[in-house]
């Protein structure tokens, strides 16, 4: 019924597993909230903004999507406010929420976690990315789990590629 599915909540979590980087090394990358768009395939900034509350931690986050033949040829910039809810440095994990956007998002609240991989070996992590929101119009729930899930692959893998090609993994698990 349709009408449910606008009363009820959108709901998913996923994870991505990574053989090499080990959660401490993770960690602080995901923990810079004003970092996001170096690991997020698809934004393209992402910079903390003023807020009236001067206790609320925001950022903006942006992507251009290229221009549709209806727009003139003008880029088309995506963009919302992002609110720092939560940060617990001990159990790796920061919670946000949407606030104003573009996009057609009315309530999105997410987290993100590092966990060390259960195993023997020493190295792995896992990046876990849950979310509650409103449903979005013109989306499907299967779309957007598609577009989170897809975000959060990209983001696991820029992360071990920045960690492997550099001296930083070995300066963050050094600190």
């Amino acid at each position: 019924m349709a009408t449910q599915q606008l009363e009820s909540k959108w709901e998913g979590k996923f994870i991505a597993n990574r053989k090499h980087p080990k959660a401490e090394q993770v960690w602080p990358l995901l923990e810079d909230f004003f970092n996001f768009h170096n690991w997020l395939p698809n934004i393209d900034t992402c910079h903390q903004i003023n807020s009236n509350n001067k206790d609320e931690t925001i950022r903006y986050c942006a992507s251009t999507a290229p221009p549709l033949s209806s727009d003139n040829g003008e880029a088309i910039i995506k963009w919302c406010h992002e609110k720092l809810l939560t940060v617990n440095k001990i159990e790796r994990c920061l919670s946000y929420e949407v606030l104003d956007n573009n996009i057609g998002i009315r309530s999105y609240v997410s987290t993100l976690k590092v966990l060390a991989s259960d195993g023997a070996d020493e190295g792995g992590c896992q990046i876990e990315w849950s979310f509650v929101a409103d449903p979005i119009d013109g989306l499907t729930l299967e779309l957007f789990s598609g577009y989170v899930e897809s975000s959060l692959q990209g983001m696991a893998e820029n992360i071990e590629k920045a960690l492997e090609s550099s001296k930083l993994g070995d300066f963050v698990s050094s600190n």
